[in-house]
């Protein structure tokens, strides 16, 4: 893929200025490759984004305890996989994995608008395919975090996944109105169709990624091995300290993610088009915080940057929780949604750097699921409990406690020294990491 074509999946406003560096990542072909598989299966999932809880609010009617179920289900598989998951891809080679997952997923959300046509879709069915796509990234997408630290050297990480959340947010400016006008023509299940097609090519495109990766021998038992995962990451007060406050967050992000749709249908008057168009505002701020990420970083620091966006998406969700329902609460959903991608970028850029760079690369399958399990157990009690808060006290109540504690998450991580004074990434010794095979141009 050369420059021009590069631009061309920039959105209008941003292709003057986008230009490659002689060191620039994408000038890696193996990376650009992955990116651009990225930047396809982003399209698509911005429209199982919006299809499948705009299928359960709209054609389910489901409640808000129902909704807060489909996105927990989506959840529970990590909870339940997870541990063993690593050390399984601490013994097997990861871009196969990444590949079967990106198909299986394909099927998963394909199966949706067949049920609707053949007059067999429920919520059952739906909390079915949630499960299954859980699953699924359970295991390739711990594979797909592997696999760039096979690619990109350690010191690139956060330009790496700065990079990657630019190819998210580049889908996350256009694909949303485009998924919204495809529900609206199509419906919401047949719309998943996309998705479906995107991902085929998606994998398509990472079958060919020419990754040279080598299998660790691990020859202890199995439990020992994943015991050996957890001990790791318990011995480690960085990832300890991350892994609180990221879960934490979490359980906000998944409280407030289960009832904000039906915020914006059912109080703000807002259309399945109407969302689609809000959720413009997502990509905007995560394309502008995944452009600036990285200077952003060398300026802060990341772990300052990471708290930095623990207060910047609690703040948006209170904004919410508080809007009048009339076109100024259109215009705070909208800043909202702007808010969430900043902070989620300014997060998981740092998060996900930090733990891969203090890793030795024989570990790396273990810490990265025991990471996801320790993050993510949290998330399905927190959809559970904004469901209950938004069906029982209101819309607004679910908002404000997911608001509130990731302010005060913020002020508590700031309090901590061993995320508040790391302003470089840490090194392992050489011995540590697996030599970079560049397959450059």
């Amino acid at each position: 893929m050369n420059r021009d074509t590069l631009r061309a999946f920039l959105p209008v406003g941003w292709r003057s200025r986008f230009s490659l560096s002689a060191t620039d990542l994408l000038r890696d072909r193996t990376y650009r490759r992955l990116w651009t598989s990225i930047l396809i299966s982003s399209f698509g999932g911005q429209v199982t984004l919006l299809a499948v809880p705009l299928t359960a609010a709209v054609l389910m009617h489901a409640a808000p305890t129902q909704m807060g179920l489909l996105t927990a289900m989506e959840v529970i598989p990590f909870a339940l996989f997870s541990l063993p998951t690593g050390v399984l891809l601490d013994r097997v080679k990861k871009l196969p994995v990444y590949v079967v997952g990106e198909l299986s997923i394909a099927v998963a959300v394909a199966t949706v608008p067949v049920a609707w046509w053949l007059g067999w879709l429920s919520m059952t069915w739906l909390y079915i395919v949630a499960f299954l796509i859980g699953a699924v990234n359970t295991t390739a997408g711990s594979a797909a975090q592997i696999v760039l630290t096979q690619i990109v050297p350690r010191a690139r990480l956060v330009e790496a996944h700065a990079k990657n959340a630019l190819a998210s947010a580049t889908a996350e400016v256009t694909g949303p109105a485009a998924a919204g006008a495809l529900i609206k023509l199509a419906s919401a299940p047949i719309a998943l169709l996309a998705d479906a097609l995107l991902l085929l090519v998606s994998a398509s495109i990472l079958r060919g990624v020419p990754v040279k990766e080598t299998t660790t021998a691990v020859n202890i038992a199995f439990w020992s091995a994943m015991r050996e995962g957890i001990d790791f990451v318990r011995g480690h007060r960085l990832l300890v300290a991350m892994a609180c406050c990221v879960g934490i967050w979490q359980m906000c992000s998944q409280a407030a993610m289960v009832v904000h749709i039906l915020f914006a249908i059912h109080t703000l008057g807002l259309s399945e088009r109407g969302v689609g168009l809000s959720y413009v505002a997502l990509g905007a701020g995560t394309v502008m915080a995944s452009a600036n990420g990285h200077r952003v970083v060398r300026r802060l620091g990341p772990g300052p940057t990471m708290v930095l966006g623990f207060g910047l998406s609690g703040a948006g969700w209170l904004l919410l929780a508080i809007a009048p329902a009339n076109s100024l609460g259109i215009v705070a959903y909208a800043t909202m949604l702007s808010m969430y991608g900043i902070g989620a970028i300014f997060i998981f850029i740092n998060f996900l750097s930090l733990r891969q760079s203090v890793t030795p690369a024989p570990m790396l399958g273990r810490m990265t699921s025991t990471m996801r399990w320790l993050i993510l157990l949290p998330a399905g009690p927190g959809a559970l409990l904004g469901g209950y808060l938004g069906e029982h006290l209101g819309l607004r109540a679910a908002l404000s406690f997911s608001g509130t504690t990731a302010l005060l998450l913020a002020l508590a991580a700031w309090r901590l020294p061993v995320i508040r004074r790391i302003r470089t990434l840490p090194t392992l010794k050489a011995e540590a990491v697996t030599p970079f095979s560049s397959d450059s141009q």
